[in-house]
C-alpha cells in the first residue's frame, strides 16, 4: 500500500465515518465538522484526494471512497482500534485516555508492526469500546444480536458490547456508575415521562439512565 500524509489518511478516514451513517456521500460541511477546518480546506483536499483516486466527488453529491481510499481508510481504522486495545489491555490506560493517543499511533506506516501488534494480543476482535477491528484483509465482522439498551424490554438482561458515544466525557460517566464493556445490565423500570431507564448490575441496584446514554449504549441481549 502506498504511504499517504496524515491529513489524507485522516480525510479518508473521516470520510468513511460519515458514510457509514450516510448513504449520500460526505458533503463538505460534514467533513469540515468532524476535522474541526474550514470548508475551503476540505475543498481543496478533496480534489487532491481525487486526483489521487482515492475518493469519488460528484457536484452536490458529496464525496465518497473509491476502493483504493476504502483500502486506507479501513487500514487507518485497524491501526487505530488495535493500539487503542494494546494501550488499554497491556499498559493499563482507561477507556477515556487512549482516543488521542491512537489518533498519533495509527500513521505509523510498518505494516510489518502492526501484524506483530495484531498477532501479540492473539487476534482481537473488538475494541475496548466495542468498536470491531478490521482484520488484515480489511474484513470488519459485526457483532451478533447486538441493540441499543434502549430497545431492551423490562426484567430482561443484557451485556453491554460497545459504546455509540466514545468520548472522554461519555465514558467517564460509564466509569462512574461503574458501567463498563462486559458488565450486565437487568432492566427494571422504564419512565414514560423522559424515556429514561432504571437499571441494575450485580453490583449495583436502582441505576437511572437518561433516554440518550440508553441509545448510546450497545448491548447484547441474554
Amino acid at each position: 500500500m502506498l504511504k499517504y500524509t496524515r491529513s489524507e489518511e485522516n480525510y479518508l478516514k473521516a470520510i468513511y465515518g460519515i458514510s457509514q451513517r450516510s448513504d449520500k456521500g460526505a458533503n463538505t460541511n460534514a467533513i469540515a465538522a468532524r476535522l474541526e477546518t474550514k470548508a475551503s480546506s476540505v475543498t481543496d483536499m478533496i480534489k487532491k484526494l481525487s486526483d489521487k483516486g482515492l475518493v469519488d466527488h460528484k457536484k452536490y453529491k458529496g464525496a465518497e471512497l473509491t476502493n483504493s481510499g476504502q483500502e486506507v481508510a479501513v487500514s487507518v481504522i485497524r491501526k487505530h482500534r488495535l493500539w487503542e486495545t494494546f494501550l488499554v489491555k497491556h499498559l493499563r490506560f482507561k477507556w477515556d485516555e487512549v482516543h488521542e493517543i491512537a489518533e498519533q499511533l495509527e500513521h505509523v506506516h510498518s505494516e510489518e508492526l502492526i501484524d506483530r501488534l495484531d498477532a501479540f494480543m492473539d487476534y482481537p476482535k473488538f475494541d475496548p469500546h466495542g468498536d470491531p477491528i478490521p482484520d488484515k484483509e480489511g474484513v470488519i465482522e459485526g457483532r451478533s444480536e447486538s441493540t441499543v439498551l434502549k430497545e431492551i424490554s423490562v426484567n430482561n438482561i443484557a451485556r453491554i458490547v460497545g459504546v455509540r458515544n466514545s468520548s472522554n466525557e461519555f465514558l467517564r460517566f460509564l466509569d462512574g456508575i461503574g458501567l463498563r464493556l462486559g458488565t450486565q445490565i437487568t432492566v427494571v423500570r422504564k419512565f414514560e415521562f423522559d424515556n429514561s431507564m432504571e437499571v441494575s448490575t450485580h453490583f449495583k441496584s436502582g441505576i437511572t439512565l437518561s433516554d440518550q446514554v440508553c441509545k448510546d449504549l450497545v448491548v447484547q441481549p441474554l
